[in-house]
């Protein structure tokens, strides 16, 4: 019931998470990334711990494969896990275990992986790479435009509800975390929405935190 990318940019080496499913809150659950680490997606039968530990096992050193083989052999259950992760080096990696749900499928390159359970076809994560493969652009736009490509294939089984997105870079916290947690619309039309309102602003948000003396206008009432 989840479709989902992890990516890194190689010209800013930011790396990124987008995921969709039909469950709420989606991103709250399966998203993790990390600067000059890596990113994973944990899901199907979401276990958040493999996302908190893969970026662990990563920061000391383990590359994308090898965090994947460690959490396939140490994990609870991972039969029912859906993991995927791409390293700083550009390496990636995917687990699907034999009970994901329904029709699952899984496909990656460099510096890409994305993988899918309950989806409309088993050809949607190859869609998916090859939309990233193919997007120019911010890491951002290419998510959105990855996830808008999976979609326009199939996507899952029934309709999305949730979905997230998640960037970080040279600081130690996301500096996009945008999700829409639930929608009776389209919510990965919703997070690209969001997106287009939000991107503009991004370094200005940055700048606030290091140096707020040299931050651009808050644009209200009262600010000089």
């Amino acid at each position: 019931m989840t479709f989902s990318i992890v990516a890194r940019c190689t010209k800013t080496g930011m790396f990124g998470v987008a995921v969709s499913s039909s469950s709420p809150a989606v991103a709250a659950r399966c998203a993790y990334a990390q600067a000059g680490v890596g990113a994973l997606a944990s899901q199907n039968v979401t276990d958040p711990t493999l996302g908190m530990r893969g970026l662990e096992l990563m920061a000391r050193g383990a590359s994308a494969p090898e965090t994947v083989a460690i959490l396939k052999r140490t994990g609870a259950n991972p039969e029912y896990r859906q993991v995927l992760a791409v390293d700083a080096n550009g390496a990636s990696a995917i687990h699907s275990g034999p009970k994901a749900l329904g029709t699952w499928a899984e496909a990656q390159a460099e510096n890409v992986a994305c993988g899918g359970n309950l989806l409309a076809s088993d050809s949607i994560p190859q869609v998916m790479v090859d939309a990233f493969l193919a997007s120019q652009g911010e890491l951002g736009d290419r998510l959105i435009a990855t996830m808008q490509a999976a979609l326009k294939a199939g996507g899952e089984a029934g309709p999305v509800r949730s979905s997230g997105m998640k960037l970080v870079r040279e600081v130690r916290w996301p500096v996009a975390d945008l999700r829409c947690d639930w929608t009776d619309g389209c919510p990965i039309e919703e997070l690209a929405k969001l997106w287009d309102i939000y991107r503009p602003q991004l370094d200005g948000y940055v700048t606030r935190a290091l140096n707020p003396s040299d931050a651009p206008s808050y644009g209200v009432p009262g600010d000089e």
